[in-house]
């Protein structure tokens, strides 16, 4: 699939990862909608790149259908949709406090799973019912796992369930939107820099890439964006995960 032209829809495109993504596919020629809970920095980015931008939750129907409908009025049914939106938390099963609330554990794949599972099933009803493209081709869809998928530290297991999830529902997705030329992939990043990371001092991200075997150092948002638009761009990339962490296995703690 050519960017340049395309409809383009990025969750959690207020910041991070999203944001770059959204960046990056806008300098390539895309019009791009951004979806964030954050109604400023969604309208802000969307600003800065000539795209425009929807308020809300993935985990809601109505609002990914209010910002499918404004990334369709504004620049056509989107074509390519990038999932970065999701939550980070943290907790051990057995902590100090007793167990896991089980609150914590459900909003986690709530918000990263379903959420994700959600932008994903809506998005690629709109896309079946455009033109085909080359290939027969109508849309991709690439959503964001992470290496925790694989690889989970302690206190990582809701993370680590909720993105092995997504992980897990790639190939069968994938095998099922073949009939109508909708193609799915994910990306499981390392640890990357993103704006929580910026908010530790210098010695502690050193500390966090010392473990990364090379390069050693954080990964770049815009390495994650490329990748993005690499999936999008290449056809035959279909029902795949793609580890982009400079090989780093993460440790138990």
């Amino acid at each position: 699939m050519q960017i340049d032209g395309i409809s383009a829809l990025v969750t959690g495109g207020g910041s991070g990862l999203g944001e770059a993504t959204a960046r990056m596919l806008a300098a390539r020629g895309a019009k791009v909608c951004i979806l964030d809970r954050d109604a400023d920095k969604a309208a802000a980015i969307a600003a800065a790149i000539g795209g425009v931008s929807a308020a809300g939750d993935v985990t809601s129907e109505a609002d990914v259908g209010a910002a499918l409908d404004t990334a369709t009025a504004a620049h056509g049914a989107p074509r390519i949709v990038v999932n970065c939106a999701g939550i980070g938390t943290a907790g051990r099963v057995l902590g100090r406090d007793g167990p896991l609330p089980l609150e914590a554990f459900q909003r986690t794949i709530t918000v990263n799973l379903v959420g994700t599972f959600n932008v994903l099933r809506l998005a690629a009803a709109r896309m079946a019912a455009l033109e085909p493209m080359e290939d027969g081709e109508r849309g991709v869809v690439i959503n964001t796992a992470s290496v925790a998928a694989f690889d989970g530290q302690i206190g990582q297991a809701a993370y680590s369930a909720s993105k092995g999830g997504i992980v897990g529902m790639t190939l069968p997705i994938a095998r099922e939107l073949a009939r109508v030329g909708v193609r799915v992939n994910v990306i499981a990043p390392g640890i990357f820099l993103t704006p929580l990371l910026y908010t530790l001092p210098d010695e502690a991200q050193k500390a966090l890439a010392a473990d990364i075997p090379f390069p050693q150092r954080l990964g770049d948002p815009a390495e994650f964006a490329d990748t993005v638009c690499f999936m999008a761009t290449n056809r035959y990339l279909n029902g795949e995960c793609l580890r982009l962490d400079g090989s780093v296995r993460l440790k138990a703690k």
